[in-house]
C-alpha cells in the first residue's frame, strides 16, 4: 500500500547562513561568534572555517534552480545577523538585506516558498563581547534586528521562525564550550536559555507590528526525546531531570507559562533564577502560529554510572558537560544503526516527539523544520553520488511522520536537513548532511540519489520505496 501525505503537504529543504553562504567579509559583514571560535585553534576539526563555505553567497541563483529541478516547494535559511546589522546595534546595512531580497526574489520566482529563521547561532561578535545571550540586552537587540528583518521582507516572505534550537545555543556554547562562543559557565548557560526565550518572545511581538496579517511566526525547538535505560527510580528520575533540562526549559514558558518547578529545584545550587523578571513568562508567552521540531536522535539515560552526562550531542569527549546540575545523569549509546555522526537510527522518536507535542500544544500546527543523517557520501566513477543508507533514513522517518498524522498530529510540512553538504559547525567539512554532494575544492554541486529520491516525494505526496528502509515504529 502506497504512503500518500495530505494535499498541501509543505516539502523543504534547509541550511543555515554560517554553513553555507562564505562571503564573510562581504557587504558590510562583520564577524559572528562562529568567525571568532572557527579562527580560535582547536575548536573546529581540521582549522576549518566557514570563510568560504559552500559559496551560497555567490551561488545563490544556481542553489534556487536546482531547488527548483528537484522540484521542493519551500527552502528554510537564516538570515545572517551581522550581514544585515553588523554590530548588533543601530540601522540595518542594505547591502547585506539585498542578499537575502535577491535570495527571496529568486525563490519567488521559481514557485518556492521562502521560509526565514532570524537566529541560527551567527551572534554579532560585539554583542557577545559585551556578555552575549547570558545578558538581558542580548534580548532587546534581536528583537530591533527582528523588526529590520521584517520591515525589509514581510511582504515576500510569510514563514518566519526566531530562533533555531536554542537548547543548542545556550548549552553548547556557554555550557559544553563546543559551539560559539566557547564559554564553560552552566550559570551563564541558564541565563542565556532564559533570554533566548526572552528575544523569542520580543521578536514575536516586534514581528507581529511589522508583518503583514498573512504572516506565520513560529520557533524551531530541537526537544530530545529522553528515555529511561530501566524502569528504576534512580533511571527514571534522571530522565525527569535531562527532560527539563533539554524540552521543558523552552516549552514551559512558550506553551504554559511558566519554567518547571523541578527545573528550578534542580538547579538551586546555581541559580535563584532571578534573572527572569516580572513580565517576562507573558512576553515569551506570545501566541503562535506554528511550532517546528527538529529531530536526529533519542537519548537513553540513567542513573550516573560514573560516565560523563555529555548527551546526545555529537560531543561526548568533550571536556565540559552540558547539563548543568546533573552529574548524577549518564548517557548510553543504544545499540543498532548509526549514522556518520555516531547518532542512532531510530525513526520511532520522532513518531514519539509528534505525537508528545500533539498532546502538549493541542490546535497547534507542527512542522519538522530539520530531519536527516550524515553519511561518508563519496562519487563514483562516473561521478554521481549514490547514498542508499540516507535513503532508507528518511524512508524510515517519513514512515513515521505519515503515522503521526494519521494517528492525529497536525503535521504541516517537513524540511530536509541539508540541502547542501556544508560546515558542519565544530566539525568542520567532515561530516556530510546533504541531499546535494559539494566538491568542496571546486564549490561544485552534484545532487545525490537521495535528492531526486525526495525530489519525487515532493512532486507527488508519495513516498517512494527504499528497499532495506528502516522500520517504522508498530
Amino acid at each position: 500500500m502506497s504512503v500518500t501525505f495530505p494535499h498541501g503537504f509543505l516539502w523543504g529543504t534547509a541550511t543555515a547562513a554560517y554553513q553555507v553562504e562564505g562571503a564573510v567579509r562581504e557587504g558590510g559583514r562583520t564577524p559572528s561568534i562562529w568567525d571568532t571560535f572557527s579562527h580560535t585553534p582547536g575548536k573546529v576539526l581540521g582549522g576549518d572555517t566557514g570563510d568560504t563555505a559552500v559559496d551560497h553567497f555567490h551561488r545563490r541563483a544556481e542553489d534556487v534552480a536546482l531547488m527548483a529541478d528537484l522540484g521542493v516547494g519551500a527552502y528554510r535559511f537564516s538570515v545572517s545577523w551581522p550581514r544585515v546589522q553588523p554590530t548588533g546595534r543601530g540601522p540595518a546595512v542594505q547591502r547585506g538585506l539585498d542578499f537575502y531580497r535577491a535570495l527571496v526574489d529568486d525563490l519567488l520566482e521559481h514557485g518556492i516558498q521562502p521560509a526565514l529563521t532570524l537566529y541560527h547561532w551567527d551572534l554579532p561578535q560585539e554583542l557577545e563581547s559585551a556578555g552575549g545571550w547570558p545578558e538581558r540586552e542580548t534580548a532587546h537587540r534581536f528583537a530591533d534586528y527582528a523588526q529590520l528583518v521584517a520591515e525589509a521582507l514581510g511582504d515576500r516572505v510569510e514563514m518566519w521562525s526566531t530562533l533555531n534550537e536554542p537548547w543548542c545555543s545556550a548549552f553548547l556554547g556557554y555550557a559544553s564550550g563546543v559551539h560559539a562562543p566557547g564559554r564553560t559557565d552552566p550559570l551563564a548557560a541558564l541565563r542565556a536559555a532564559h533570554h533566548l526565550n526572552l528575544g523569542h518572545g520580543l521578536a514575536v511581538q516586534a514581528l507581529r507590528g511589522a508583518l503583514p496579517r498573512r504572516a506565520r511566526i513560529g520557533i524551531s525547538l530541537n526537544p530530545s526525546v529522553v528515555r529511561a535505560r530501566t524502569e528504576s527510580p534512580g533511571d527514571l528520575d534522571a530522565c525527569r531531570r535531562i527532560d527539563a533540562l533539554a524540552n521543558r526549559i523552552f516549552s514551559g514558558p512558550l506553551l504554559r507559562g511558566a519554567y518547571p518547578d523541578d527545573l528550578r529545584a534542580d538547579t538551586a545550587s546555581l541559580t535563584d533564577w532571578g534573572f527572569v523578571k516580572d513580565g517576562d513568562l507573558s512576553a515569551i508567552g506570545r501566541r503562535l502560529d506554528w511550532l517546528g521540531l527538529n529531530y536526529y536522535a533519542p537519548a537513553v539515560v540513567s542513573a550516573s554510572d560514573g560516565s560523563p552526562a555529555h548527551g546526545n550531542d555529537g560531543h561526548a569527549s568533550a571536556e565540559y558537560s552540558p547539563w548543568p546540575a546533573a552529574d548524577s545523569v549518564s548517557f548510553h549509546q543504544p545499540p543498532g544503526e548509526r549514522t556518520e555522526m555516531g547518532w542512532s537510527v531510530d525513526p520511532s522518536g520522532l513518531y514519539d516527539l509528534l505525537m508528545q507535542y500533539t498532546r502538549e500544544a493541542p490546535g497547534l500546527p507542527l512542522m519538522i523544520t530539520e530531519n536527516g543523517a550524515a553519511y561518508d557520501d563519496e562519487p563514483a566513477a562516473d561521478g554521481t553520488v549514490h547514498d542508499p543508507d540516507r535513503i532508507r533514513y528518511l524512508h524510515g522517518h517519513l514512515t513515521a511522520v505519515h503515522r503521526a498524522i494519521s494517528d492525529g498530529a497536525d503535521v504541516r510540512g517537513y524540511f530536509l536537513w541539508s540541502l547542501l553538504d556544508n560546515f558542519e559547525w565544530s566539525y568542520g567539512y567532515s561530516k556530510r548532511f546533504g541531499a546535494v554532494y559539494v566538491d568542496y575544492a571546486t564549490r561544485s554541486r552534484t545532487p545525490k540519489t537521495s535528492a531526486h529520491w525526495y525530489g519525487r516525494l515532493a512532486r507527488t505526496g508519495v513516498l517512494p520505496e527504499a528497499t532495506g528502509a528502516v522500520p517504522a515504529p508498530e
